[in-house]
This record gives C-alpha cells, sequence and structure tokens, in this order.
C-alpha cells in the first residue's frame, strides 16, 4: 500500500470514530488538540469534553397527586472512579454511574423533565417501565436544553432506564443507566416478613469511549453499586470494591430484600449470595413471577428481580454473579451479619 493510501485509510479511520463519539463531523478538526490531553481521566476524551467536570446534581422527585408524580433529572459530564487511580469521564444521569434510584407507585403517571448540561450531545430517556412511543416520549434533548415528557407505569417491578440517543451502545457503556422501581399496589405477598432492603446494580465498564471495544470486546470492570432507597443508606458509583470496603449490613434473623439489576450494557449476571437460598424470587420484580428456593437468579441485560433470603448466623456472606471471570472483574460485594446489625469492624470475607 503507498503512502497516500495509508494517509487515506487513517483520516477515514479517525473521523469514523470522532463522529461516532459526538456525531458531530466539526470535530474532526480538533482531534489533533485531543491526542495532547493531560488530565488524569482515561484517553479519548474528545475535545468539548476535555475540560468538563460537572458537580452531581441532585434529582428532584415530587409527588404531586395520589396517582401523579414529577421527576426531574440532568444529563451530565462527571468524572466518576472506576478503580484506584482509574477515573473515567461518564456520560450520568445526575452526575452518578449508574443513575439514582428512581421509586414510583404502579398506576402513576410520570412527569419526566430532563436538562441536558452536555455541552455537546444530545440525550435522552428510555424508561423500560412505561408505556409510551418512543419516538414522541424518548426523544433526543439537545445540549443546553429540556424536554419534558408524560407517561403512565401501569406494570410493577424492577426496571432499566437509560440513555436512548444513537448509539444507544455508547450511551449506556459511557455511563447513562439505572433503576427505576415500581412498587405493586397490593404490594409483595412477603412484604410484612421483611426486615432490610437494597438496591444492588451491576454494570461494565470498557476502553474509555472506545465504540470497537464496546461492540466486540470485553469489560474491563464488571462492578456492584448500591443505591440508596431512603436516607442514610449507602449511594455508590460503579466502583470495584465499593461494597466490599462498605458491605450492606443485617442482623442475624433478619429477611433481607435485595432489588438488583444487571444494566448490561452486554453481559449476563448470574446473581447468588454465598450462604444461603433465595427463599423468594419475583423475576421482574412483578409479584405474578413468584418463585421460590432458587440458589442463583439470571439476569440478561436489562433484567431485574427482587430477591429475598434469612441469614442465620453472625459472618460475611459474599455477593457475585457466578459468572466468575466477571465476579473477578469487581462484580461482588459483602452482606455482613453481625448480631445488632451494625458494622463490628471486623475484616469481611470476599469473593
Amino acid at each position: 500500500m503507498g503512502k497516500v493510501t495509508k494517509f487515506a485509510a487513517v483520516m477515514v479511520t479517525t473521523s469514523v470514530l470522532i463522529l461516532s463519539a459526538c456525531g458531530k463531523a466539526e470535530l474532526a478538526t480538533e482531534k489533533k488538540a485531543e491526542a495532547k490531553t493531560t488530565t488524569k481521566t482515561a484517553t479519548q476524551v474528545f475535545a468539548p469534553h476535555e475540560h468538563v467536570n460537572q458537580k452531581p446534581t441532585p434529582i428532584k422527585i415530587k409527588r404531586i397527586g395520589k396517582h401523579e408524580v414529577n421527576v426531574e433529572m440532568t444529563a451530565q459530564v462527571t468524572d466518576i472512579e472506576i478503580a484506584k487511580d482509574d477515573t473515567y469521564r461518564a456520560w450520568t444521569f445526575n452526575g452518578e454511574a449508574p443513575g439514582p434510584v428512581i421509586v414510583v407507585n404502579q398506576g402513576d403517571k410520570i412527569n419526566f423533565n430532563l436538562k441536558n448540561m452536555d455541552p455537546a450531545i444530545p440525550h435522552s430517556m428510555d424508561m423500560h417501565a412505561v408505556h409510551t412511543a418512543p419516538s414522541k416520549n424518548f426523544a433526543d434533548v439537545m445540549p443546553d436544553k429540556t424536554g419534558k415528557f408524560s407517561y403512565p407505569a401501569n406494570n410493577p417491578g424492577v426496571f432499566m432506564y437509560h440513555c436512548g440517543t444513537k448509539p444507544v451502545l455508547e450511551h449506556i457503556a459511557n455511563g447513562m443507566h439505572g433503576m427505576i422501581i415500581v412498587k405493586p399496589t397490593t404490594g409483595y405477598p412477603t412484604d410484612s416478613q421483611v426486615d432490610r432492603e437494597y438496591v444492588v446494580i451491576q454494570n461494565e465498564w470498557y476502553k474509555y469511549n472506545d465504540m470497537d471495544d464496546m461492540t466486540n470486546g470485553k469489560p474491563k470492570y464488571v462492578v456492584f453499586s448500591t443505591k440508596a432507597l431512603k436516607d442514610g443508606q449507602m449511594n455508590t458509583n460503579g466502583t470495584v470494591g465499593a461494597l466490599v470496603d462498605h458491605p450492606l449490613l443485617a442482623k442475624v434473623g433478619d429477611k433481607v430484600r435485595f432489588y438488583v439489576l444487571n444494566v448490561g450494557p452486554n453481559e449476563v449476571s448470574s446473581f447468588h449470595v454465598v450462604g444461603t437460598t433465595f427463599d423468594d424470587v419475583y423475576m421482574d420484580g412483578n409479584p405474578y413471577n413468584h418463585l421460590k428456593g432458587m440458589q442463583t437468579v439470571l439476569l440478561p441485560a436489562s433484567g431485574g428481580a427482587v430477591v429475598e433470603f434469612t441469614v442465620t448466623e453472625e459472618g460475611s456472606y459474599p455477593i457475585v454473579t457466578h459468572q466468575f471471570n466477571d465476579a473477578t472483574k469487581g462484580a461482588n460485594g459483602v452482606l455482613k451479619v453481625t448480631k445488632d446489625g451494625k458494622d463490628d469492624g471486623t475484616e469481611v470475607m470476599a469473593h
């Protein structure tokens, strides 16, 4: 291949990568400046995001009627520490990745506002929990604009939400994903038995903003995080070791409920808690999908569940995906069980 042909091939490849990252041809001229980036974040931050690190913005959820709730979220670019000394300039909802948990009731009308703080890229919201025309209510919101949408959440369950802007894989893998819980009108049959409730979300991290790796490669990290269901609970990002360094807590005899979600975007999760079996499982969080006595719950990408189990002895109960290649990459955590349900400071056992 001649020099001219080689040069042309390099230019075409570079342009395609930039267009895939931001969808704007004019950014091709800024590729040279990008190569000189010296930030501590991973490489390939394209120019409009190079100096952007937006402070997390709290989600706003306000009930305005018995069956109506307002939800306001932001799309923004925020640095997330995904492992020690490894910071990712994530595309996020509200500066969190995964984003904050949303909790509504079955039958609620959701009035949803999305403020796009990203200076360069459109974003959107795809709610798996609702019935609506995506072309209408999952539409792109342009930079520095706010989109307003309304839709009903008629089915109970544990659902994924994510940015649905093309290419969807890039937006999800870069951090734009989270959980919405739609609480069933009549509750779960086991509600009166549950002592503690936690959210556990599995997500994957790939080479920074690398569509080829996101499409054809294997994740660098697969991690567990938790989101606060109420004041005082932990609220973590998708950081390796977050639920090992700071385990979830229970006391002997507690029946524990996990709202579990695998946001992917590509891998399955074989969700398992070492040292117990699941007394009750509600697939996708729907009370009609009730299973009992399960050892492992298989969750596809975007699959959710409510799992419940009883802890009978003090000690560490590792939480893993039984896809142990992914557990080795970080998809593990710990439920620490003590006599009084408080952290006694002892070292935990983890996988």
